[in-house]
């Protein structure tokens, strides 16, 4: 089993050394190898679950509100443009 740590390193907007990315590999490996070993347990009548804690999430109820004016959450940038606010690009143009 061998992964693109060259791919992996870029998903992950990381900057690695050769050494570092031998160790990724390794690394990497070991962890797959692991997972590979769970398939071995026996799961059968064990019922699937997606979180042990029991806890569940507790969200307040939408309310409506009166929200800002354009002009009032425009007020103090640096930067606007016809009515928004103006940011830098994000994203490559590739």
């Amino acid at each position: 089993m061998k992964f693109d740590i060259n791919h992996v390193s870029k998903l992950a907007n990381l900057s690695l050394s050769d050494t570092e990315k031998e160790k990724l590999q390794t690394q990497l490996i070991e962890t797959a190898e692991y997972v590979k070993e769970l398939d071995e347990v026996n799961t059968e009548g064990i019922e699937p679950i997606s979180q042990v804690t029991g806890l569940e999430n507790i969200l307040r109820e939408d309310s409506i509100k009166p929200s800002l004016t354009q002009e009032e959450a425009l007020k103090n940038t640096k930067s606007a443009h016809k009515g928004f606010f103006k940011v830098k690009g994000i994203l490559d143009s590739e």
